[in-house]
């Protein structure tokens, strides 16, 4: 799908019915100011609940690959294991405003 591919538009349109049922936390902030620590903190305290995790970390893109700048989810890392957490670092891909479409 962040692709373009053509082929991901129909298994897009067959699990969007199943979807808007999860909640949403933002965490904005500049660099520095512990956004990736307290989105830990919150992951450990989602999976002591028993719930599964999905984090979407957006950063700006990179000129040369296109791919998010500062993907390195280093505060991250207890959870990278645990199969009920998703994490997903993606770029900007030169969109103002901080979200490509495709995010």
């Amino acid at each position: 799908m962040e692709d373009g591919d053509p082929l991901a538009y129909p298994l897009v349109r067959e699990l969007y019915p199943g979807t808007g049922r999860a909640g949403v936390v933002c965490v904005a902030g500049p660099p520095g100011v512990g956004k990736a620590s307290l989105i830990g903190a919150l992951v450990r305290h989602l999976r002591e609940l028993g719930r599964s995790v999905g984090v979407v970390s957006v950063d700006p893109s990179s000129p040369f690959s296109k791919g998010a700048l500062l993907g390195d989810r280093i505060r991250l890392s207890d959870h990278f294991t645990d199969p009920g957490v998703y994490i997903r670092s993606m770029g900007t891909r030169g969109h103002l405003g901080g979200l490509a479409e495709t995010t």
